[in-house]
Order: structure tokens, then sequence, then C-alpha cells
């Protein structure tokens, strides 16, 4: 079973992870099922960037990013070439290593 790698985040997962990810469940899915809570103000829908992470490893290996979700990530904080929004990308058979960016565009943060 493939592996989630996840660097340390100052809030939600301050020492990192490493969790096993089942091929086909999303990011947003896994983190939330291994109490990482990672903002998903949409309820996982694909229409805001509050699970935006970034894959540093295995990122060829999810599944290809559609129109809305390429037009969301412009709007993220801290875009990266290999960002992607938690709740859109699958886990495929290969490991993953992602980083929870520091800060989201989400103004009305449930947790603050």
């Amino acid at each position: 079973m493939p592996q989630i790698v996840v660097l340390p985040h100052h809030t939600l997962c301050p020492d990192g992870a490493v969790i096993e990810a089942p091929a086909g469940k999303s990011i947003c899915d896994v983190l939330l099922e291994n109490d990482i809570d990672i903002e998903h103000a949409c309820e996982k829908s694909c229409a805001c960037t509050t699970c935006h992470v970034i894959v540093r490893e295995g990122f060829a290996s999810l599944n290809e990013a559609g129109d809305t979700e390429e037009d969301l990530l412009d709007k993220a904080w801290g875009l990266e070439a290999a960002s992607r929004l938690s709740c859109q990308a699958i886990v495929a058979e290969e490991d993953l290593v992602v980083e929870i960016p520091r800060y989201t565009i989400n103004h009305a943060s449930e947790n603050h």
C-alpha cells in the first residue's frame, strides 16, 4: 500500500507523519481519516483552495488536474508547479511526499 509522508506543518501536523494511503482515495480524505485536519471549506467539492497541498514527491503518479482545479489553483496562496487541491488529487500506487502550505486564503477558518 502506498504511503503519504506529510512534512511538518506548524499547526496541523507539527511532527510530520507517515500514513498508509489506499490507492483510489483523495489525499484530503486520507489526511482527514488520519487526524490531520486539513481545511476543506467547500466540503471537497472543488470550489475553493483551502485544501491546497504541494506534492514534493510522487506528483506524476496522481490523476491529471481538471480545468476547474487548475483555475482554482491560480488563486491558492503559495502556488507552485507541484500544487494540487488535495480533494481532487487521487492516490495511485506510488508513495507521496506532501507539504501543507502555512497559509490558505480562507479568512473565516473555523479553528481561529
